[in-house]
């Protein structure tokens, strides 16, 4: 439901195809791990014109056995990329510009007495913005017997904040999320949304431990960025369901620079105004299938969502943002339950983890102008009947049985 669904995986090593020119996009790099082996960076050949096209080229190691979660949204202009290990509460920085030779460069715990860090998002400033779920004196641990279905912490913690930070984890400012102005004390920061053109950042609150049954995570923090002071707590009404507004979690900032979309993983979309006023205003625009939807991308005036419950990748054409309307989507076999996904710097391929019982990766092509999805159909395994990179199975780079993958960007 609010957690998101760990994924099972393999994929065979190869060789690289030496004669394709690499463009943007022609790699992908998953971060992955589990029970029987450490957890890798895994760089997957994505150029379609290549040999190997859906293999792993490499792999580098942190040297622990562990459960990725998120990676940033996308891979930072100097080629690096933040990965956390959730239940560990540790984050890794790979070096993946040499996308051959991907290295570990290092890796920090708790950031300004905050602890387990959700998501990372890099400042025009150089600096990188993290949601930290928790104070760092919680004691509570990760319940490893669970989590290869999710993750089970304990249920209760005590709240966190935001920080800003280099990328191997330095300080230089923080803020709390509690706000002793609401009665909810069960406030995790999630993600983080900075518009530094407003002074403003908009987090929201869903608790990723699954023991954690009292959060219902409607809320919505607004703060101020230059100095990360928390300035309100709104929560999202709810839908004609009665549940949508519950477990907030990615917010995205629209094309006029002052709107944000927010979704959340009962499945409801909204939007939020007047976030530099005393009054924020949030509005219920659009519900999707089920409650257990997850990672959405916006991308010009469309927004992709991932609906696992549907087994689905949605587009939906917000160029009017109060009434957003569906355009294309992309139905994958029933034992999909689609979670992640990233786009490229094109804007024109997504990549999309899958969990559920077919636990495959998949390539989608998306059409800029209609906003049309297809199922790229030459990303398989070889031999394959039907399309996706199976990711439960097979050894693959010393593992002896499941390889769970999450986080997945392109290269840029």
């Amino acid at each position: 439901m609010k957690v998101h669904r760990m994924l099972g995986c393999a994929l065979a090593m190869s060789a690289v195809s030496p004669h394709i020119v690499r463009a943007q996009g022609s790699y992908l790099f998953v971060w992955a791990g589990g029970k029987t082996g450490n957890e890798i960076m895994a760089t997957i050949d994505a150029a379609p014109a290549s040999s190997t096209y859906g293999r792993v080229l490499a792999t580098a190691s942190t040297g622990q056995v562990g459960f990725p979660h998120h990676t940033e949204p996308e891979l930072g202009v100097n080629g690096h990329l933040l990965a956390n290990d959730f239940g560990a509460g540790k984050t890794w920085l790979f070096d993946l510009h040499e996308p051959l030779h991907p290295r570990v460069l290092t890796s920090f715990g708790d950031v300004a007495g905050f602890s387990h860090p959700h998501t990372f998002i890099r400042l025009p400033n150089g600096r990188v913005l993290s949601t930290f779920q928790y104070r760092a004196d919680t004691t509570a641990g990760p319940d490893t017997a669970s989590m290869s279905d999710g993750m089970s912490m304990g249920g209760h913690h005590t709240t966190g904040g935001l920080v800003e930070m280099d990328e191997s984890g330095h300080s230089y400012l923080s803020g709390a999320a509690t706000d002793t102005t609401i009665r909810d004390r069960r406030l995790y920061p999630y993600s983080v949304l900075p518009i530094p053109s407003m002074d403003r950042a908009v987090s929201t609150t869903t608790d990723m431990d699954e023991a954690d049954s009292a959060a219902t995570s409607q809320w919505v923090q607004i703060w101020r960025l230059s100095d990360l002071t928390l300035l309100r707590t709104i929560a999202l009404p709810p839908g004609p369901r009665g549940n949508e507004n519950r477990y907030t979690g990615e917010s995205r900032v629209l094309a006029d620079g002052r709107s944000v979309y927010i979704h959340t993983f009962n499945c409801g979309l909204y939007l939020l105004r007047d976030i530099g006023s005393e009054h924020p205003r949030a509005t219920f625009v659009k519900g999707f299938e089920g409650t257990n939807c997850g990672v959405p991308i916006l991308t010009g005036h469309y927004w992709l969502q991932t609906v696992p419950d549907a087994h689905a990748l949605v587009a939906l054409d917000i160029s009017d943002a109060e009434h957003p309307r569906e355009v294309s989507r992309v139905t994958l076999p029933s034992d999909e339950a689609p979670h992640w996904i990233a786009i490229d710097a094109a804007g024109q391929r997504v990549v999309l983890n899958s969990g559920g019982r077919g636990s495959r990766l998949f390539i989608i092509d998306f059409d800029r102008a209609s906003g049309r999805l297809a199922l790229d159909e030459k990303f398989r395994d070889r031999g394959a009947a039907t399309a996706g990179i199976s990711l439960s199975g097979a050894n693959w780079a010393g593992f002896t049985g499941t390889v769970i993958p999450h986080g997945a960007v392109f290269s840029r």
